[in-house]
C-alpha cells in the first residue's frame, strides 16, 4: 500500500509557531477566531483532495478543539477519517505568539491521564491513535512500568497507542519502542537534512509498526523560503519515496501550501534528485541545534 499524506495540526492550532514564514501565513489576525476559521478552511481543502488522515496533540493550541468543531459540523463519522493526537506536553504559550516557554513537557502517568480525559472531551470517539509526544530514551517513560500498563489498557480499549520521538537520538528510542509490545505506530522526524532515524524507522516498518514521518519539510528549510535548491513537493516526495513510510504529515497553514504539499504525489522521485539531495544531509547534533535556535513567529 502506498504511503499516504496526512494533516497536521501544529500550525494550525495556535499563533505562534516553529516554522520559517509562519507568521508571514496567518497574517495579522491571529485571533481564535480566525485561526478555527482558517484550520477549517484547510480541512475543508484536505478533505476535498481526498485526505483523510488527521494528526494533532494536547499542546498544538486548540488543534484538538478546531478539529473536533470540524468533524462535528461536517458530520464526519468516527472510523470515516483516521484521527490521532498526543500527549505529554501543555501549551502554556496563552495564546502569545513568542511565550517562552510555549509549551511544558511532561511524561508522567498523570500527564498521561489527565490529557487522555482532555483528548477524549475534545475528540470523543475519533480518537483511533494516541501517541507520547517526543519521547526520548533517557526521559525514562519506556522503563514507567504503570504508565506502560495504563498504555496497554488504553490499547485494549480499542485505541491504537504510539510513540512520536525528536532529538539527535532517535533511533535509540526508536528501537526501544519496538520491543515493547505496547506501541504500533511511531512518528519521527525525518527529512532530507536529518536522516538519523532512517535505519531505526526501516527496522520498527519491518516489525510491523506503521511509521509516520513528521517536520519532512524540516521547518520549512526545505521549501521555496529555504536556500536547498528543493521546493516542498520535492522534499515530500523524497520522503514517500522510502520503501518503510507510511504516512507523512503536511504542517500546512494555508490551503495554498497545502495544495502544493499534495503534489508530491505526483513527484517522481529519480536516481538525480537522491543524489543531489544527499548534499544536503546534516549531523544529526548539527540540525537539532539549529532547529532549538529558530525562533516561534
Amino acid at each position: 500500500m502506498p504511503p499516504q499524506i496526512a494533516l497536521g495540526l501544529a500550525a494550525l492550532g495556535r499563533p505562534g509557531y516553529l516554522n520559517v514564514g509562519h507568521g508571514d501565513d496567518l497574517g495579522t489576525d491571529v485571533s481564535v477566531d480566525a485561526l478555527r476559521a482558517r484550520s477549517f478552511e484547510v480541512l475543508d481543502a484536505a478533505w476535498a483532495a481526498g485526505v483523510r488522515w488527521f494528526d494533532a496533540a494536547r499542546s498544538y493550541g486548540r488543534a484538538e478543539e478546531f478539529l473536533g468543531a470540524w468533524l462535528r459540523e461536517r458530520g464526519v463519522a468516527p472510523g470515516d477519517a483516521t484521527v490521532s493526537s498526543k500527549w505529554g506536553y501543555a501549551y502554556t504559550a496563552g495564546w502569545e505568539v513568542d511565550a517562552d516557554p510555549p509549551e511544558v513537557k511532561e511524561l508522567t502517568l498523570a500527564q498521561f491521564r489527565r490529557q487522555w480525559e482532555e483528548s477524549r472531551a475534545l475528540l470523543g470517539e475519533h480518537i483511533d491513535l494516541y501517541q507520547i509526544h517526543s519521547a526520548t530514551i533517557d526521559s525514562g517513560v519506556f522503563d514507567d512500568g504503570p504508565l506502560l500498563a495504563a498504555l496497554a489498557e488504553l490499547r485494549d480499549s480499542g485505541v491504537e497507542v504510539g510513540v512520536s520521538t525528536s532529538g539527535a537520538d532517535q533511533a535509540a528510542a526508536i528501537d526501544r519502542a519496538r520491543e515493547l509490545e505496547v506501541f504500533s505506530s511511531v512518528q519521527s522526524t525525518w527529512n532530507l537534512i536529518e536522516r538519523s532515524a532512517g535505519a531505526a524507522l526501516e527496522r520498527a516498518h519491518a516489525s510491523g509498526m506503521r511509521v509516520m514521518v513528521k517536520e519532512a519539510l524540516a521547518n520549512g528549510r526545505l521549501t521555496a523560503r529555504g536556500d536547498t535548491g528543493f521546493d516542498d513537493a520535492q522534499a515530500l516526495a523524497g520522503v514517500l519515496a522510502r520503501p518503510w513510510v507510511d504516512v507523512v504529515l503536511s504542517g500546512a497553514a494555508t490551503v495554498e501550501h497545502l495544495r502544493s504539499n499534495l503534489r508530491a504525489a505526483d513527484v517522481e522521485w529519480t536516481a538525480e534528485l537522491e543524489r543531489a539531495s544527499e548534499a544536503l544531509v546534516a549531523e544529526p547534533g548539527a540540525y537539532w541545534e539549529h532547529r532549538g535556535s529558530m525562533a516561534w513567529t
